[in-house]
């Protein structure tokens, strides 16, 4: 048996160390971390590394479920892999086990309220652009393409794949603002 860790943080600028030091405490022997959002389980190479690797008696430890995942969705789909491997899940900061009932039952309702504060989150994210537009503050990112140098180098007689490789974007950006005109 084998007891791993998995510490996430949401951006490349947030600290993994807290949780790192928790995993260790619990007494695991390998942690795998990863800096990319928990929205979905998508390109956290980390996670499915862990997952692919883990065996029938290991131990996965997470300091909260939300580390795992931010949807009651991905949340099943994860702990249906581990359960199907015969892979107990554990967390530091919840009474998470499911090797027990109770364990299994605050999982779930847990998932639930995860879920849950992620779409207060983007609810409160969209009321306060939807405020800062109608005050005139909002103007959205700045454009990252130079639109005007897309249309220079198309008079000049350039293709849209030549275009992108010089501008470095991709060819559906040439497009895109090509079509805007």
């Amino acid at each position: 048996m084998m007891i791993y860790g998995y510490a996430r943080v949401s951006t490349v600028d947030q600290d993994l160390t807290i949780q790192e030091e928790a995993l260790l405490a619990a007494g695991c022997e390998l942690i795998r971390t990863e800096k990319v959002s928990g929205a979905s389980v998508q390109g956290r190479d980390e996670l499915k590394n862990l997952l692919d690797f883990i065996r029938e008696g290991d131990v996965l430890v997470v300091t909260r479920v939300d580390r795992l995942a931010r949807s009651v969705r991905d949340l099943q789909n994860i702990v249906y892999e581990l359960n199907q491997k015969g892979v107990v899940l554990k967390a530091t900061e919840q009474p998470i086990d499911t090797s027990t009932s109770a364990g299994k039952c605050f999982l779930d309702m847990l998932s639930v309220f995860s879920e849950f504060e992620t779409n207060l989150r983007k609810e409160r994210q969209m009321e306060g652009i939807a405020k800062a537009k109608e005050k005139g503050v909002y103007k959205g990112r700045k454009a990252s393409i130079d639109a005007d140098r897309v249309r220079e180098l198309r008079e000049q007689g350039l293709g849209a794949t030549k275009i992108a490789k010089e501008l470095g974007i991709g060819r559906a950006s040439v497009y895109r603002v090509l079509l805007n005109d």
